[in-house]
C-alpha cells in the first residue's frame, strides 16, 4: 500500500512539474534564457525569405534575444490585426507598418517612440540616410525606424525600344516625352506604350515631383490637416496626363493589383510602367528580355523635385513589458546594421536606409552586375527634401488612397478630369474632418 503511494505520489509530482511547465511556454523567455518577442511584418514572398533569414541570423548571435517573426498578410490586413489587438496584451512587441500608418500609429497611444530608446542608448541618426529619416520624424523625434525602403520609378522594355526606333539608353524624362514614347511603341510594337497601377501612391509621388503639396498645413506637418489640395494645378497636370495617354488609347489599364501588371510587363503586354523599386530584382531575374529602369518622370519645363520613400518601418509596442521592449530594441538596431542593410538590399531591391551599406562588398557586387538598381538610389539622393518630398501626413491616408483610386477608375470611364479630382478633393475633406 505505501509502495503503492508512493507510485502516486510521484505520478502526482511529475503531472504538477508537467503543468508548471506548460503554464511558463507562455513566458516571454525562452528555454535558453533568451527574452522572446514577436515581431509582426507584411511581406511575403522574396522579401518574406529575406526576413525569416534576418531574424535567423539574429537569433543566432544574440544571448539574450530571440525573434518570432510573424507574416500577417498585406500591409492593410496588418494593421488592421493590429487595430484589432492595440491596446490589449495581444499586441506584438514590434510591428512593420507601412509609411501611410505613420500618423495613426504616432497618436495611437500604444506605441513607444523610437526616439526614446535612441536617446536612452545614444544611437547615432545621423548615420541613416536623411532623405530617408525625414519621413518618419515627426517635429524633429524619430517614431519608428525605417527598414524597407522604396521609391517610385519606371520600367521599360529595352527590346520593345529597339524595335520601336528609340534609344534604349535614353528613356523619356517627361510627362510629354512618355506621351510621345507611349504612341509610338504602341504602333510599333503589340504592346501597350505605358501603363500604371492604379495605386494612390504614385499619384503621391508625382505630385510630390513637382514639388506640390497634398495637403494643408504644410502637407500635414504644421498642425492637423483640415483640406486636401490636390485639385490644384499639380494634381491636374497628372490626371490631364493620364486621360491624354488613355483617349490615345496608348495607356494600359491593368487595375489595381500589383501582380497584374507586373505581369503584363513581363509578358510583353506593356512597354513601360511606373513601379516600386522593390519590384527591381524579380523584374529582371524573370523578364525575358532586357529591363531598363528610369527616374519617375515629370512635367515638362519644370526640375524634379524628387520622390517620397515608400515601404514600411518599425514600431515598437508599449503593451509588453519594458523589458520585451528592450529586447525589441535590440533587434531594431540590429536590422539598421549596414552589413544587415546591404544583405537585405541585395536580396530584395529595397534600398538601404544607411549610406555606409553601399560599400558593403555583398551589396557593391549586385549593384555592379544589376546597375538597373541604382536608379532608385540615385533619384532618392537627388531628391530636394521638403515637406512635399517628406509625404503628407494624415490618419484617414488608407481611406484618402482608395478616393483617389476610385477617381482614376472613373477617369479611365471617360470622364471628366477636373470633375473627378474635385470630387475626390471633396471625399478626402470629408473624411479629414470627420
Amino acid at each position: 500500500m505505501m509502495k503503492s503511494r508512493k507510485v502516486w505520489l510521484g505520478v502526482i509530482a511529475c503531472l504538477m512539474l508537467f503543468v508548471m511547465a506548460a503554464c511558463g511556454g507562455n513566458d516571454s523567455a525562452t528555454e535558453e534564457g533568451k527574452k522572446k518577442i514577436t515581431f509582426w511584418h507584411a511581406m511575403g514572398g522574396g522579401p518574406g525569405q529575406a526576413i525569416d533569414e534576418m531574424v535567423a541570423d539574429f537569433n543566432a548571435q544574440s544571448d539574450t534575444v530571440e525573434v518570432e517573426a510573424v507574416y500577417q498578410g498585406s500591409y492593410e490586413e496588418l494593421l488592421n490585426q493590429l487595430r484589432a489587438v492595440g491596446g490589449s496584451t495581444e499586441a506584438p512587441s514590434l510591428v512593420q507598418v507601412y509609411e501611410v500608418g505613420t500618423k495613426y500609429m504616432s497618436d495611437s497611444g500604444f506605441i513607444t517612440p523610437m526616439q526614446e530608446f535612441v536617446d536612452e542608448d545614444g544611437f547615432d541618426v545621423s548615420q541613416l540616410e536623411e532623405n530617408i529619416l525625414g519621413y518618419y520624424e515627426l517635429d524633429g523625434e524619430l517614431y519608428s525606424m525605417p527598414f524597407n525602403t522604396s521609391n517610385a520609378i519606371m520600367f521599360y522594355n529595352k527590346d520593345m525600344f529597339k524595335e520601336a526606333g528609340l534609344d534604349p539608353e535614353n528613356p523619356p524624362r517627361t510627362f510629354d516625352e512618355v506621351k510621345e514614347a507611349a504612341q509610338t511603341l504602341t504602333d510599333q510594337t503589340d504592346a501597350n506604350g505605358f501603363a500604371i497601377l492604379i495605386y494612390g501612391w504614385f499619384f503621391e509621388q508625382l505630385l510630390a515631383n513637382q514639388g506640390a503639396h497634398y495637403l494643408d498645413q504644410d502637407n500635414g506637418r504644421g498642425g492637423e490637416p483640415v483640406e486636401a489640395l490636390i485639385n490644384g494645378e499639380a494634381g491636374q497636370n497628372i490626371f490631364n496626363w493620364l486621360n491624354e495617354m488613355d483617349e490615345a488609347g496608348t495607356l494600359g489599364n491593368f487595375g489595381r493589383q500589383w501582380d497584374d501588371i507586373r505581369a503584363a510587363f513581363r509578358a510583353g503586354q506593356v512597354a513601360m510602367y511606373l513601379d516600386s523599386t522593390a519590384a527591381t530584382r524579380d523584374n529582371v531575374n524573370d523578364s525575358p528580355f532586357e529591363v531598363g529602369t528610369a527616374f519617375l518622370p515629370h512635367v515638362d519645363g519644370e526640375e524634379a523635385n524628387g520622390v517620397i520613400v515608400g515601404g514600411g518601418s518599425l514600431w515598437i509596442t508599449n503593451q509588453v513589458s519594458d523589458e520585451e521592449q528592450q529586447a525589441a530594441w535590440e533587434f531594431v538596431k540590429y536590422t539598421a546594421d549596414s552589413e544587415v542593410q546591404a544583405k537585405w538590399a541585395a536580396a530584395t531591391g529595397y534600398f538601404p536606409i544607411t549610406p555606409a551599406a553601399y560599400e558593403v562588398e555583398e551589396l557593391a557586387a549586385v549593384y555592379e552586375e544589376f546597375p538597373q538598381f541604382t536608379t532608385a538610389v540615385e533619384q532618392l539622393q537627388n531628391t530636394q527634401l521638403t515637406p512635399a518630398t517628406q509625404g503628407a501626413l494624415m490618419n484617414v491616408f488608407p481611406e484618402a488612397r482608395n478616393i483617389i483610386e476610385n477617381a482614376i477608375e472613373e477617369l479611365y470611364e471617360q470622364n471628366d478630369p477636373d470633375a473627378s479630382l474635385n470630387k475626390a478633393k471633396e471625399l478626402i475633406d470629408e473624411a479629414l474632418n470627420h
